[in-house]
């Protein structure tokens, strides 16, 4: 039985509330909430009779409404256009705040003449605006404009383009596709495109044959197996050698593939997601990358905002992250931490954040992490190079190659980020698997 909160509640349309199996409230043009269905009191808590009480009060804690507190507001803009919205906001609710996908429905007379609006609460549980070790966290603009695509895309099988800089969350976005999608009860499988070659790239994703190359000991299933009927997600896809990316686009137009050394043609039934910190536009107008394979990944393009595009968020964050690194231990990041933390520019972004507060746990003395254990944190000793690792720069040592003056300036940075790979990795612009490739496993552990 739906509540009926004022006296100028249509009763017929308050019981009409209880045929929405999301919760649902009847709310006038002037913002007053009139009535709530049965699962809005569940989901969100009664709401006193004859209260007066507005949407964006209760929802919200405004004393304005949204559009007037810097958010959009979907009745304003229903009321507009007269026609149904939708937007995803932040709502109060009895365990702390939540993402929420609003729909406002106006409601017109015989006449065309606006009586009231239906509004629609359907929580969204894929990201959390609270603390949280487990899901993307965070109240931004930003960040919320991100978890609504993430949200509108999840419930269809469109192939999705994950954007933004090393470190903003991409695979954590992947996964809450996944999870919100209708394959959420089958497998995500993950395949780490960079630093791959082509032969080892096609027996990662198709398999092999026994005996198809030197070392092919026996049959091996690829990674689209395990993905059938489930989601693949491409991590890094701009690293894809160009041979491979035919073979590629060959499976994504056809659904089928061969293993290795083989010539039977299996058939695979999955969902697409890709991710890139690169520019893959500009990858295909230098014909690195190709344009068919471009077009045929970027369906839905999402670019992860980076951290500082959502400043906002960082005590969150930062709060969150640090209560995944301390497990049964309780840590206080004060204030002081925050403002600290807020002065840099983070281009390793969540990654490089993750690193900054394991070193404060084991710098702190005690469960208190203030402005001076992170100062310390970011007080990375750079050492002189020693003689033999700098790069010389007369004679003949001027000719050096390419690759030897690259793994010169990597080392360099290795030493300049204290040994930390993710940040030397973050700073380069390249993968943690680049990075080893590109200086060697012995280079990597100086």
């Amino acid at each position: 039985m739906s509540q009926i909160i004022s006296t100028d509640a249509d009763p017929r349309l308050a019981h009409m509330l209880e045929g929405h199996d999301c919760p649902a409230i009847l709310v006038d043009a002037d913002y007053r909430i009139l009535a709530a269905n049965d699962v809005y009191r569940d989901s969100f808590g009664d709401i006193p009779a004859d209260s007066g009480a507005h949407c964006y009060q209760v929802s919200h804690g405004y004393s304005v409404p949204c559009d007037q507190a810097g958010e959009s507001c979907p009745l304003a803009e229903a009321r507009e256009s007269g026609r149904k919205e939708r937007v995803l906001h932040v709502h109060l609710t009895a365990t702390g705040r939540q993402h929420v996908d609003v729909e406002m429905l106006p409601i017109h007379d015989d006449r065309g003449q606006l009586l009231y609006f239906v509004e629609l609460l359907k929580p969204v549980h894929i990201a959390s605006a609270e603390l949280s070790t487990q899901q993307m966290v965070g109240r931004s603009p930003a960040f919320n404009a991100l978890v609504n695509q993430l949200n509108l895309v999840a419930r269809h099988d469109t192939s999705v383009l994950l954007l933004g800089e090393s470190g903003t969350g991409k695979e954590l976005a992947a996964q809450a596709i996944h999870c919100a999608s209708q394959r959420g009860d089958q497998p995500l499988v993950t395949v780490e495109c960079a630093g791959l070659s082509e032969t080892l790239f096609e027996s990662e994703l198709f398999g092999h044959t026994k005996g198809a190359f030197t070392g092919a000991s026996q049959n091996k299933p690829g990674l689209l197996e395990a993905a059938h009927r489930g989601t693949l997600f491409l991590d890094e896809i701009g690293d894809v050698p160009l041979g491979m990316q035919v073979k590629l686009l060959r499976l994504l137009e056809t659904g089928s593939y061969r293993a290795v050394g083989s010539t039977q043609l299996r058939s695979a039934e999955f969902r697409l997601i890709c991710a890139t910190h690169k520019d893959l536009q500009g990858m295909v107008q230098r014909g690195e990358f190709r344009r068919d394979l471009y077009y045929r990944i970027n369906a839905f393009p999402i670019h992860l905002p980076s951290l500082r595009e959502r400043r906002d968020d960082l005590p969150l964050l930062a709060r969150s992250i640090l209560g995944k690194l301390a497990g049964e231990q309780r840590f206080h990041l004060t204030d002081s931490a925050i403002r600290r933390l807020n002065r840099e520019s983070f281009p390793g972004n969540i990654r490089e954040l993750r690193n900054i507060l394991e070193r404060a746990i084991i710098y702190a003395d005690s469960n208190v992490i203030d402005a001076r254990i992170i100062e310390r944190c970011f007080a990375v000793p750079v050492p002189a190079p020693a003689d033999d690792a700098a790069p010389q720069r007369d004679g003949a040592a001027e000719w050096t190659d390419l690759k030897t003056r690259e793994q010169h300036y990597l080392r360099d940075l290795l030493r300049h980020c204290g040994g930390d790979k993710q940040r030397a990795a973050a700073v380069a612009g390249i993968s943690l698997r680049s990075l080893y490739r590109k200086l060697g496993a012995d280079n990597a552990d100086e």
